[in-house]
């Protein structure tokens, strides 16, 4: 009983949290359901009079007009359909779309560790498909039930003044059903949580391998693919099933106890009319409420049937909300203007605290400085990095940028002051505009047009067909890996950063096109300050300054050209080794 209360609680909170801005649409809704209930109660009354004065000989007058009252009763009816219909539609996409974009803003505020945790398969399903399960919940589901409840209770109050016995027998048949679903339903809840979470585990799945297709494809392991989608969908199929057959159980209940109830009403409204105290007429409005009662019944118990699902989906998209992101947004401490000093004070980071990967780091960057990172893979090169961009916020010591904690300013203005480049760069299926500018209408045509100049690609956009509106991955429309980097730093130089951070920016570029993306990057850093990570030493070439890592922790840290003229030192070692392999 108590969960059920808590149950009913979480229900009430969602519903008046996405439908309170809503309640005009609301309201309209609930109006039209009152009015079909009335319609479907009067259409049978209005057809038993018919009959009653068809046999008793009325004038023909009389059964025109309750011919066409019942014509006009039943097309309203259809018309109240289309209009309900229509305005739940309208509640439900306006809810749910709402319900999805929250979700949506908070993913986004999640650190990087949920996201490492979690495939982007199983978030969408959290985002799309148990939101999509609410979609009836929001729209229907409190209007409908209420609804199909009074029409019920006036079914039966109509039986019940047509003879009470009848009315007693119906009551008691619906009673036993609502009893026998409710029961169901508290033992099914965990059946269909299990199916929702399958259902997240099978797309996590299905888009982790999409993901890595060509590494499948070129290493031989498609048979493997295939034999463990078999073993998820094998898994699902059993939890499915299981949930299915609660479902059905429902059904099944239901429609045992009408066909008795149904034999129980003919029999009693045999009796009663052959004693002569009802007559046809009432015989068949008997029968025809009988079958009412069926439908209110049966729209109830898909309700909650579908409320188990709902149910289930609430749980887990609830779950999601709960999910504190660690990392928080500051106060909104102001950061200086201009080229941004880099502090990393004892600085120390992990996942978890017992498997650290950075440890006592301690750095100070001036502003308009080059810094050049350099380290074995796994010494926490990319990881130092995501600190300054708040990805995420080390366990001990503090980050700041132009003297300022990064814990004190807020998110949207440190991000808006630095740029990173990697070598996974993102490309939208929209204009090439757009995916240089990430949709900001603001910038000029003609500043755009300067930086690809300036980057060497004019005569790649002169060929493109729609120029700057051009979309990406259209038919005859494609980059290099080469092209998708300059333009990754494109944005860069769009933005105008004050720091920039080059994560391996330049390790899948052929020579030609790395020479061409090195003098870019050279004019963008000019004022700027600037973070290189790379494997390349060729790369951090023109770095006033070079931090070598080595198992998180700083091996060496000082001026570039000293420590390169230093014979013992780690990153003439470095250099060295670099050297010899590329003889």
């Amino acid at each position: 009983m108590r969960r059920s209360l808590q149950a009913l609680q979480r229900y009430g909170q969602l519903l008046a949290h996405y439908l309170r801005a809503q309640w005009l649409w609301m309201l309209l809704l609930a109006f039209i359901l009152c009015c079909t209930i009335g319609v479907q109660v009067i259409t049978p009354l209005v057809a038993s009079i018919f009959i009653d004065q068809a046999i008793a000989g009325a004038a023909l007058s009389n059964l025109v007009w309750l011919a066409v009252l019942t014509m006009v009763l039943a097309l309203l009816g259809q018309g109240l359909t289309i209009a309900e219909t229509y305005v739940a539609e309208q509640v439900s996409w306006t809810a749910t779309n709402a319900l999805r974009a929250d979700l949506v803003a908070h993913l986004l505020r999640l650190d990087a560790a949920f996201h490492t945790a979690h495939t982007p398969g199983e978030l969408i399903e959290r985002v799309d498909g148990d939101v999509a399960t609410l979609a009836r919940f929001f729209s229907r589901f409190v209007v409908s039930v209420l609804g199909n409840v009074l029409l019920l209770l006036g079914v039966i109050a109509l039986l019940s003044y047509v003879d009470w016995r009848i009315g007693l027998v119906m009551s008691a048949f619906v009673g036993t059903a609502f009893l026998s679903i409710l029961w169901i339903r508290a033992i099914a809840t965990p059946s269909w949580t299990a199916d929702r979470q399958a259902n997240a585990d099978f797309f996590g799945f299905l888009s982790e391998y999409l993901a890595g297709l060509q590494d499948i494809r070129s290493s031989g392991a498609t048979e493997f693919v295939l034999r463990r989608c078999a073993e998820v969908m094998r898994s699902w199929l059993r939890i499915k099933r299981k949930a299915q057959m609660w479902g059905y159980g429902m059904t099944a209940i239901s429609l045992g106890l009408f066909a008795l109830g149904t034999v129980a009403a003919f029999a009693v409204s045999a009796v009663l009319f052959k004693t002569g105290m009802v007559t046809i007429g009432t015989v068949y409005l008997i029968f025809q409420c009988t079958n009412m009662l069926r439908q209110p019944t049966e729209q109830i118990r898909k309700e909650i049937q579908e409320l188990q699902q709902a149910d289930a989906s609430i749980v887990r998209i609830e779950a999601l909300l709960r999910k504190v992101p660690r990392v928080i947004d500051g106060p909104g401490r102001a950061l200086p203007p201009g080229p941004l000093g880099v502090e990393l004070d004892n600085v120390s980071f992990g996942y978890t605290e017992d498997a650290q990967i950075l440890r006592n780091i301690s750095v100070s960057l001036a502003p308009g400085r080059v810094l050049g990172i350099v380290g074995h893979t796994g010494s926490g090169k990319t990881t130092l990095t995501r600190l300054l961009m708040r990805f995420s916020d080390p366990l001990t010591g503090s980050v700041r940028l132009g003297g300022v904690d990064l814990r004190s300013v807020q998110l949207r203005a440190v991000r808006s002051r630095i740029a990173l480049v990697t070598q996974e760069v993102q490309l939208f299926h929209a204009s090439v505009r757009d995916n240089l500018t990430l949709f900001d209408e603001r910038i000029p045509d003609e500043q755009i047009c300067q930086v690809l100049d300036t980057l060497g690609l004019s005569s790649w956009l002169q060929e493109l067909p729609a120029g700057l509106e051009t979309h990406l991955f259209s038919e005859g429309v494609g980059l290099s890996a080469g092209q998708s980097q300059i333009l990754a730093c494109a944005r860069v130089l769009l933005l105008d950063p004050d720091l920039v951070i080059l994560d391996e920016a330049s390790a899948r570029l052929d020579p030609a096109t790395d020479r061409l993306v090195h003098n870019a990057l050279r004019q963008l850093l000019e004022g700027r300050t600037g973070i290189i990570v790379a494997h390349r030493l060729e790369t951090i070439a023109y770095a006033h300054d070079v931090l070598v890592l080595e198992q998180g922790q700083v091996c060496e840290y000082g001026p570039r050209q000293l420590l390169a003229s230093t014979p013992d030192s780690r990153f003439a070692q470095l250099l060295q080794v670099a050297e010899e392999v590329t003889r």
